[in-house]
């Protein structure tokens, strides 16, 4: 009984948590989304811990808590691989970012120059 409400506790308290940090723009839509799934599929396990038994049983796993720690330690792999992509990808932006400020910095400097040597007689 303690780790139903446990479980459910946490699934709320991430539930307010990302509905909280959606709504102060903290947390981009498109992640918002699939953390509020999570949260939205830990509730119904937290009730109901039998749930997966079913599908572990078929899948020829142990019990449907051995399923969903597996399922979870999956997530979290996928979440870590995209999230080591896309700071590889801004880290590329960031870098072109700065060779082409650097270039057009170069250009207002030659610029000015041009300026003024043309205002001294």
């Amino acid at each position: 009984m303690r780790l139903i409400f446990v479980t459910a506790t946490t699934g709320l308290i991430m539930l307010v948590g990302i509905f909280e940090l959606l709504r102060r723009r903290q947390l981009r839509e498109k992640y918002g989304a699939l953390w509020l799934l999570v949260a939205l599929a830990v509730l119904p396990l937290s009730f109901v811990p039998t749930l997966l038994d079913g599908l572990s049983s078929f899948l020829g796993i142990a019990s449907g808590l051995s399923l969903f720690l597996f399922l979870s330690i999956a997530f979290l792999l996928a979440v870590a691989a995209h999230l080591s992509w896309e700071s590889s990808r801004l880290e590329e932006e960031t870098r072109s970012l700065s060779e082409e400020i650097a270039l057009l910095r170069a250009d207002v400097a030659e610029l000015q120059e041009l300026r003024e040597g043309a205002k001294t007689p």
